[in-house]
């Protein structure tokens, strides 16, 4: 995905509001033993929504058997994380049934601190805070589907999911203030506990019609999805301490609630009509509709002033939002000549929404936009193994709940966080040459991509006293308070060369490689700012597989600081190695995975830079892991089966999980 987080996932085709709206957790809960293949596809043609400026990561999963029965049970423990996954299958002449069952705990510990500087017309002020963090959770992830082929070239099929996750993390934050007037000097210690849950259920209902002409197909989709989650904070505060006191110690306590349903529900429908052999039309149809919003209470008490908690009426929130999408695509693919296929397309679509404020007096607003998004592609074959594609597309991005929300969250003192719900989408152009050949056992892709990105929504900081965009109803302006939130506010462009090579160097011996450099510029004329920069990555993959069922493989991924509008994000080291046992006439393995085990953690250290305040910050994530697993199969072998079509709404930009898990 080139190092941008901006992509969609989509599981067997289809979008899965479960995996939009958390996809950390989503993604967490589905094994690794039930996936086929995944594809990466980095300009998608018109057939996918346009959402997700770097592309689109396909998870194809694992089908039932041709006919019978087949199934497979597993667990794994230890100390980081567990989990339990299962899975039965069974076909019996036109019938299919597919369903699993899993369930996970994780828990992490961490460390963070932040150092801040700024800069006031009395001087300069220092903020230092250092805390430690705990967070726990657990997750369940279900699915059912059914395959049914009445007649020839007819096919129905149903599938549903059931996704849930809960958690909290707990810290206790010191916090040191130093002023240059003296009377504003703070030193408090904050003992908070975050929590959160999230339920996502979603039923699709396919007909699928074929014909007796090779790749002529029809299809008609239904999808309903609820998508809910809460979220809350607890924190008893301890004025002039260092450390947290007994609670009825506390000089201050504050309580807050908030949930965020959501529904959505999304028809699409899709025809393929060859002319020959070289020459295909598709054309298609989809509707989205989603609802969603956030209502969040507050209870505040001064301890000074009373014992109960009481509601602050100002510092609720109830917000309601709407979102349709309607769109049309068509796609004209062709070859010319022996080596060279094209394929042009383009797909419209016209957006619709709607905000209410019913807790404040900021204004209601609906409003509308039609976005045209071309795209196209030219792949030339020097032989049956070696080619050069050159692809064009152009991806939209609409923010949604974890952008939008406009709760503000004070469950830190000095940084407080909120959504904007007044965000505009971003328009992305990408560009792309791709070399392609494999040789013998080796296969070698190198390719050379441009990405910009006008009106790019990026999370911004500053000092209340100085805000960038407007602050909301009842916030403090405090010089020692910083705000967080998102503005469309930069014109980012992305160059970036990639390579990846798989060999077998050896017949036992696999290995993988992907290492990328990228150049990065960032623009705002909002903040007046421009930044550019280089950062890098690599990943690498091998394993090796001894005669007698043990298979040894190991892991290493590592990225270089990144240039943001506001700073530098974080560098990444995370390693790991692995033995594999199978047993049971290889019905059952028994793996042990050691992560990073030289390093106990890993500091994420990111910094931001402004005019009013320079800052460096870190979170230790403990890396040092192992687990244990064991999973057994039976029944008949995976056969040759169709891939049961879903719908993949990856037209959101969603926010990273909040659970730190």
């Amino acid at each position: 995905m080139r190092g941008s987080g901006n992509f969609k996932v989509l599981v067997n085709g289809k979008p899965s509001p479960t995996l939009a709206s958390n996809l950390a957790e989503a993604l967490k809960s589905i094994p690794a033993d039930q996936i086929k293949s995944v594809e990466v596809i980095t300009t998608p043609p018109a057939k996918y929504d346009g959402e997700g400026t770097a592309g689109i990561i396909n998870i194809i999963m694992k089908k039932g058997v041709d006919q019978g029965v087949n199934g497979r049970v597993g667990a794994s423990s230890g100390n980081r994380n567990s989990n339990f996954n299962s899975a039965l299958n069974f076909k019996k002449g036109k019938i299919g049934f597919t369903s699993s069952a899993n369930a996970g705990l994780w828990y992490n510990p961490g460390q963070t601190s932040r150092d801040r500087v700024g800069n006031l017309a009395a001087g300069t002020d220092t903020l230092h805070q250092l805390g430690q963090v705990q967070n726990n959770g657990h997750w369940y992830y279900g699915t059912v589907g059914l395959d049914f082929d009445p007649a020839e070239h007819h096919s129905f099929s149903l599938a549903s999911s059931v996704n849930g996750y809960g958690g909290n993390t707990s810290q206790d934050l010191f916090n040191r203030y130093v002023s240059p007037v003296a009377a504003d000097n703070q030193l408090f210690t904050r003992s908070t506990t975050n929590i959160f849950s999230g339920l996502n259920v979603e039923t699709t209902g396919t007909y699928t019609r074929t014909f007796a002409q090779a790749r002529k197909e029809w299809s008609v989709l239904g999808q309903y999805a609820l998508n809910n989650g809460t979220f809350g904070y607890d924190f008893d505060q301890y004025a002039n301490s260092s450390i947290p006191l007994e609670s009825s110690q506390a000089t201050q306590r504050e309580h807050s609630r908030g949930r965020t349903p959501g529904h959505e529900f999304t028809a699409q429908t899709d025809f393929t009509q060859p002319f020959g052999d070289k020459r295909t039309l598709e054309v298609g149809l989809k509707a989205i509709f989603r609802r969603t919003g956030s209502v969040a209470t507050v209870d505040t008490l001064r301890t000074l002033y009373g014992t109960a908690l009481a509601p602050n009426l100002s510092r609720a929130t109830d917000f309601s939002y709407a979102q349709d999408v309607q769109a049309a695509y068509a796609t004209y693919s062709f070859g010319v000549g022996k080596k060279l296929t094209s394929s042009l397309g383009g797909r419209v679509e016209r957006t619709a929404l709607s905000a209410d404020f019913r807790a404040s007096n900021a204004s209601s607003f609906s409003r509308s936009y039609v976005t045209a998004l071309p795209n196209g592609s030219a792949r030339y074959a020097f032989s049956d193994a070696t080619s050069l594609r050159f692809a064009y597309s152009r991806r939209i991005t609409r923010p949604f709940i974890d952008y939008l929300n406009p709760f503000v969250d004070r469950s830190d003192p000095k940084n407080i966080s909120y959504g904007n719900p007044a965000l505009d989408p971003e328009l992305t152009d990408s560009y792309e040459l791709a070399y392609s050949t494999t040789l013998k056992t080796t296969t070698l892709n190198a390719s050379l991509s441009a990405r910009h990105t006008g009106n790019a929504i990026e999370q911004i900081r500053f000092i209340t006293t100085n805000p960038l965009v407007p602050l909301p109803e009842g916030v403090l302006i405090d010089p020692s308070i910083t705000a967080q939130t998102f503005a469309n506010a930069a014109t980012n462009t992305f160059y970036q060369f990639n390579v990846y090579l798989a060999a077998k160097p050896l017949p036992k011996w696999d290995l993988s490689a992907g290492p990328d450099v990228q150049y990065i510029t960032r623009r705002s004329s909002v903040l007046g700012i421009s930044r550019s920069g280089f950062t890098a990555g690599i990943n690498v993959n091998t394993s090796y597989k001894f005669d007698n069922g043990l298979t040894v493989q190991g892991f290493v991924y590592a990225n270089t600081h990144t240039p943001e509008i506001q700073g530098t994000g974080p560098a990444n080291l995370y390693y790991q190695m692995g033995v594999k046992k199978s047993l049971l006439k290889d019905k059952a393995d028994l793996t042990l995975n050691v992560g990073s085990p030289f390093n106990s953690y890993w500091p994420y250290r990111s910094t931001t830079t402004t005019t009013t305040f320079s800052e460096l910050s870190e979170y230790r994530a403990y890396q040092r892991s192992f687990r244990l697993n064991f999973s057994y199969r039976f029944g008949q072998a995976n056969g040759q089966t169709k891939q049961r079509k879903s719908i993949n709404n990856d037209d959101t930009k969603s926010g990273a999980s909040k659970q730190g898990g």
